[in-house]
């Protein structure tokens, strides 16, 4: 899902609001699920930063990378796929000493080729945007969409994130497994997985149908 499963679907916070279970009474995971789980980004360099940041949270919780964000935009320059993608052997090596981020080889390595990557569907298809977003379900747009209700209502993955990974590994992208690209959907905006009852459930769901019909203007 991008970050822990709840352990419960829903938690009334200290301001009487209702959310998904699995932000906790964190303020910094409170802050996310409030203004950024769910919500449409349709934007090329948040949606690669994205990509990126769900590769570098497996086998870790999505909190810790949270709390690491600003030092990884300080460590591959705002993710500006233009300037990640002119990196070389050398700044992986200073990459890998820097303590502010999680210092995987493999992950930062592949945080350049994904940058390359980007490059590469801009030039063919325009955008990033493009290509992640044709993997939205517009059926499940306002009624027909079924709002979670317990955790086993949400999936790990789905064919749609299955289509997303291969499509982007198609690119030369790295650790976008559909899993991990499942998770990046959720927080993108592409499905809307905050749980029946949620209090921004409908704000999520209203950005989304707008986001999708400017796209198709």
């Amino acid at each position: 899902m991008g970050q822990d499963l709840p352990t419960t679907t829903l938690l009334t916070g200290e301001d009487n609001l209702v959310r998904c279970g699995w932000c906790g009474d964190d303020p910094e995971y409170v802050r996310y699920h409030d203004s950024e789980w769910g919500r449409p980004v349709v934007a090329d360099q948040l949606l690669f930063e994205k990509i990126c940041l769900e590769g570098f949270q497996s086998g870790l919780s999505w909190l810790t990378i949270l709390r690491k964000r600003a030092a990884f935009r300080r460590a591959f320059e705002n993710f500006d796929p233009v300037r990640v993608a002119e990196f070389d052997s050398k700044d992986v090596d200073r990459l890998m000493q820097d303590a502010g981020i999680v210092r995987h080889r493999g992950k930062i390595e592949a945080v350049i080729q994904n940058a390359r990557s980007t490059l590469v569907v801009q030039s063919k298809l325009g955008s990033l945007r493009g290509l992640v977003w044709s993997f939205c379900d517009e059926i499940k747009l306002g009624g027909g969409w079924s709002a979670p209700q317990r955790t086993t209502d949400i999936k790990a993955r789905t064919p749609q994130s299955e289509a997303l990974s291969k499509a982007l590994r198609g690119f030369g992208f790295k650790f976008v497994g559909p899993t991990t690209m499942y998770a990046a959907m959720q927080s993108l905006g592409l499905v809307n997985d905050h749980f029946e009852g949620c209090h921004v459930r409908q704000d999520c769901q209203n950005e989304r149908e707008i986001a999708l019909t400017k796209m198709r203007a």
